[in-house]
């Protein structure tokens, strides 16, 4: 598993400046800040895993895209699976190391990207928010939003066709990146993650469109 080897040549607080780059940076800074990352987390082609699929979410035979489906489907009942949130997960659990991975939100209106705790709860109505063990950003009527407690607004300057997740789980650090002109969203710092974490694809009724997971290497 990959660790930090860019420690000997930088200072944690010069590690952790890679994450800010301001929006509104010159390109070429953007883009360095990107390939910086994407040279030293490790890839993650991300799968889904049709155990933890919400009834109304549809998973291609890939596991690499959900689309929602207004008939909810009947599906074989067990404890992975979400029932109130309408959510999937990824196959693999992350516990240590540096990972990314990218998701095609294309034209979606209602969606949530992030990470959550392996063991959080499926059946009952919760909300989404670190205290319950999930990291992630919301888009929705055109507003994007870190769901923290209390929500977080926040300000894009061009809107994502595709967001770059970029997991730290020893420095506890998800942060978010617009694909589209490599600028920062969101971090999420100092996250209690305790244990084993998976991606987490939200795709909600409200003009919902499919979500995709782009391969990486």
């Amino acid at each position: 598993m990959l660790k930090y080897p860019i420690c000997a040549h930088f200072s944690k607080s010069e590690v952790f400046l890679f994450d800010f780059a301001k929006s509104d940076a010159q390109p070429n800074k953007l883009q360095a800040d990107i390939d910086w990352k994407k040279k030293y987390f490790q890839a993650e082609n991300v799968v889904l895993d049709p155990d933890t699929a919400h009834c109304n979410l549809i998973l291609s035979e890939d596991g690499r895209c959900v689309t929602w489906n207004e008939k909810s489907e009947e599906l074989p009942e067990n404890e992975q699976r979400f029932h109130c949130l309408p959510c999937v997960l990824g196959q693999q659990p992350i516990n240590s190391g540096t990972h990314y991975w990218e998701v095609e939100v294309g034209d979606s209106g209602f969606w949530d990207l992030g990470v959550c705790r392996d063991n959080v709860m499926r059946k009952e109505k919760i909300v989404i928010k670190p205290e319950d063990g999930f990291w992630a950003i919301r888009f929705y009527k055109n507003e994007y939003r870190a769901l923290t407690s209390p929500e977080t607004m926040l300000t894009l300057r061009k809107h994502p066709t595709k967001v770059g997740i970029f997991l730290d789980y020893e420095y506890c650090r998800i942060s978010f990146y617009n694909m589209r002109d490599n600028s920062h969203i969101h971090t999420f710092q100092q996250c209690s993650f305790y244990g084993p974490l998976k991606p987490l694809l939200g795709l909600w009724p409200d003009d919902p469109g499919h979500l995709t997971i782009c391969p990486v290497s």
